[in-house]
């Protein structure tokens, strides 16, 4: 059954239902007007407005330096696209880790002024505390476990997290923990299928998996990774959906050709 066909707007509940009657969540980033609208257009359950865009959009190689005031501004610019999906926007690196009171102040302007649905922040037991503050103000919250790319230089790689015992215990009690603090729903980055389908069966709330196998209960990538305007990233969990590096540059080559050799604009592109 799909619990979506003829939803006008995708809400949190809407998720939970999805869950309980088996449809898959289907989620991307996006940061700008242009592709949000694109995205909506085509049926998206969710839109992250993530902190990816420090690197895909800004050229940063980690997630780390992009602020709230540019997470504020991709979010604004999505909002003003989207009538249908649910839009999530990434708490920035700093604004909520170790400080609740900052979380919250964080979380209520991310909300007025991007006019967002929810917002997401990575961790489990440790951001506890920022949650509950940013829960108790009304702010849905997704979280996310696993690999967790704020905290790259505590991990110092990007590799496969929880495949020993201890990390995925760890992960199973923080799954455990967003649950019972008012998550609705928790994003399972690069972590053993296996595991990642013991968490989704262990929680009523919806999983949404990258890198984490085919038995949760949806899947995110990266806009620019699964269009192939960013050729420098391949894992193994990447389905790339469309060669756009290539296209783009095929297309930027004959334009400039024809403004090159005066083919363009010809005497119909005149007035």
């Amino acid at each position: 059954m799909q619990v979506t066909k003829n939803i006008p707007k995708i809400t949190t509940h809407v998720l939970q239902e999805m869950k309980l009657k088996g449809e898959k969540i289907a989620m991307l980033t996006g940061y700008d007007y242009s592709v949000a609208r694109l995205l909506d257009e085509a049926g998206i359950d969710v839109i992250l407005v993530g902190d990816s865009a420090s690197n895909v959009m800004a050229g940063h190689k980690t997630t780390l330096p992009i602020t709230i005031d540019q997470m504020i501004y991709h979010a604004s610019s999505v909002m003003r696209a989207v009538k249908r999906a649910l839009v999530v926007v990434d708490l920035p690196f700093g604004s909520y880790q170790g400080n609740s009171k900052e979380a919250l102040h964080t979380a209520i302007r991310i909300m007025k002024e991007s006019g967002c649905n929810a917002i997401k922040l990575e961790g489990g037991a440790e951001v506890k505390e920022s949650i509950d503050r940013i829960l108790s103000a009304g702010i849905p919250v997704l979280g996310h476990l696993g690999l967790t790319p704020q905290s790259i230089n505590k991990f110092g790689t990007y590799v496969v997290r929880a495949t020993e015992e201890r990390e995925a215990e760890k992960l199973r009690r923080d799954a455990k923990i967003l649950e019972e603090a008012g998550c609705f729903g928790i994003v399972l980055e690069k972590i053993p299928a296996a595991l990642a389908a013991e968490v989704t069966d262990s929680v009523k709330i919806p999983t949404i998996g990258i890198g984490a196998g085919s038995h949760v209960d949806g899947q995110v990538l990266v806009l620019h990774d699964m269009l192939g305007i960013n050729q420098e990233f391949s894992p193994r969990f990447l389905r790339r959906y469309h060669n756009l590096h290539d296209e783009m540059i095929k297309a930027f080559l004959a334009y400039i050709h024809d403004v090159k050799s005066g083919e363009f604009p010809n005497e119909r592109e005149q007035y």
